[in-house]
């Protein structure tokens, strides 16, 4: 009898929470740029993910004639009596569409992988300059949580710059590699650190924005910045 009272508990909170969500249709002017599908919750169903340049400019510029800086946004959609529901809207995670110095080499990449959220993305700031981060988020306790954080800086000539961090265990990498494409310059040491740093409570998606939090490296005059 407590098995069944259970499953009826749990059948009437799942029809709840799907009846809360609300009906996803594409807002009109917006355009599709990548999708995905995967398991974020356990629960055996796939939900679905769609990246959109929105119809919203995030600047100026246009690096050709048309092609606008656009304000990106994505969706995590559920997947309920054949209805897609938003279950998460975000618009402070993607860069826009036309960052950066070579806008059509940027990369997007998002894949779920162990019930994770994973959202990669590199852009060139100059013709020398690369910057690829990389942020991990989990489902768990009702919310989409940060639990791993990676950064590179990549100049062609002159260093190689990696700061990592996985949440969940607090394990904080911190590479700084120099070199230099002209044989007299004295190339200064490479830097290579590991310690623990223990954030809590862990960051929301949405209370996440990048470039936003910092903390002190011990040992260096400079921050860790995610």
């Amino acid at each position: 009898m407590k098995k069944i009272f259970s499953f009826i508990f749990i059948l009437l909170a799942t029809l709840s929470y799907a009846q809360n969500l609300k009906n996803f249709s594409v807002p009109k002017g917006y355009k599709k740029v990548t999708e995905i599908k995967g398991d974020l919750d356990k629960d055996g169903k796939e939900e679905t993910i769609i990246v959109f340049d929105t119809d919203k400019t995030a600047s100026d510029y246009e690096r050709a004639p048309g092609k606008k800086d656009y304000q990106r946004v994505f969706y995590i959609l559920k997947n309920e009596q054949g209805q897609a529901k938003i279950w998460k809207e975000n618009s402070s995670l993607l860069y826009s569409s036309g960052l950066g110095f070579y806008p059509d080499d940027n990369i997007l990449n998002i894949q779920i992988k162990n019930n994770c959220l994973i959202v990669e993305q590199s852009f060139f700031s100059n013709s020398r300059h690369t910057q690829v981060n990389k942020h991990t988020f989990r489902f768990q306790n009702g919310d989409f949580y940060l639990i791993g954080s990676f950064d590179n800086f990549n100049d062609t000539c002159e260093f190689d710059f990696t700061n990592e961090i996985n949440f969940s265990t607090g394990k904080v990498i911190v590479d700084r590699e120099y070199s230099s494409c002209d044989d007299e310059v004295k190339v200064p040491e490479n830097i290579h650190k590991e310690f623990i740093h223990k954030i809590q409570p862990l960051i929301t998606m949405d209370n996440f924005k990048m470039g936003e939090h910092r903390f002190k490296i011990p040992g260096m005059k400079e921050d860790f910045v995610f």
